[in-house]
């Protein structure tokens, strides 16, 4: 009865009554190359960016795609494609290329992706390459390359610690955020960032440029402005004062500006012997002052509070 060879691993199998004196030889081929490869063997093989590499298990005879574990070299990217055998089997791959992922696939099938540097467990189920495990107890990994919807168990919140953040975790702190900052909020900060960095979420514009806050009520409608920088004089009063000063002055009467009832003039002197009527024009030297005293300085920009500058934001969306 001739040889066969196992379904998987293509270990010769020796027909009854086969091989005599060759027995031997061909049962250490299977022990000591075929399954030594298969549960120890490592080999390197190369690829090229964009083409497919085709690798085999030969009916009880070494090959590549029958060892364990798989570095690839050369030079990875799209469309660059490790194609397997259909049997079922465990592969262990490195993706050691240069550069790009390597598809590892049975041929005509999809495969898995594996990334640049990326060391992967896929085995064959008889029809294509899937991932040979979805779940680790535990697992310390340097930078690891998540692909594809991996899930991880969702903190509490407000846990702060390097735990992975789910979505779930994250979508809860953003809606607790939306709590504590509504549409209409009012943000305030010594940095310039806008909130929306900060928090990822909201629509958030610059507000408020060069004027305070008050509360809404006694005379003031939320949303309306006004005020100025600059100081008003306020209606009020001044007291003035005037001076005048008279220097001395006197009056003549010459004797033809008056008429009399028989008076006369002596020298400096008149006198009146009954009615006396005079006319006499002169002007005073007399002079006047008024002076208001003045007080304060230039009030331009001199209204303002006591005040400290901050980045401020309103979230309008």
């Amino acid at each position: 009865m001739a040889s066969t060879y196992s379904t998987n691993l293509a270990i010769e199998l020796i027909g009854a009554g086969e091989q005599a004196g060759n027995w031997g030889s061909t049962t250490n081929s299977n022990l000591g190359t075929l399954i030594e490869q298969a549960i120890s063997g490592y080999v390197t093989q190369a690829v090229s960016t964009g083409t497919d590499t085709t690798i085999t298990i030969p009916n009880g005879a070494t090959g590549v795609a029958r060892n364990m574990f798989i570095e690839l070299t050369g030079t990875g990217g799209a469309s660059t494609n490790l194609i397997v055998p259909a049997n079922k089997k465990l592969y262990f791959i490195y993706n050691n290329a240069t550069s790009g992922q390597v598809t590892v696939k049975v041929s005509g099938q999809t495969g898995v992706s594996v990334p640049y540097g990326a060391k992967v467990a896929l085995v064959s189920n008889g029809t294509d390459i899937v991932v040979a495990e979805n779940y680790m107890v535990s697992a310390t990994l340097p930078s690891p390359t998540l692909t594809g919807t991996p899930v991880a168990p969702t903190a509490s919140p407000g846990t702060n610690t390097t735990q992975i953040a789910t979505t779930a975790f994250v979508t809860a702190a953003a809606l607790s955020l939306s709590t504590i900052y509504p549409i209409g909020s009012i943000y305030t900060s010594t940095v310039n960032t806008n909130p929306a960095t900060l928090f990822g979420i909201g629509t958030w514009v610059a507000f408020g440029a060069g004027r305070v806050l008050i509360g809404d009520g006694g005379g003031y409608a939320a949303g309306a402005t006004g005020g100025s920088a600059d100081a008003i004089v306020v209606s009020h009063n001044h007291t003035a004062t005037t001076t005048s000063t008279d220097s001395g002055h006197s009056h003549g009467i010459s004797p033809g500006a008056w008429t009399d009832g028989g008076g006369k003039v002596e020298g400096n002197s008149f006198s009146f012997g009954g009615k006396v009527t005079a006319t006499q024009t002169s002007t005073a030297n007399i002079t006047s002052s008024t002076s208001i005293a003045t007080t304060g300085s230039s009030g331009t920009g001199a209204n303002l509070q006591p005040y400290v500058v901050v980045y401020m934001w309103n979230r309008t969306a």
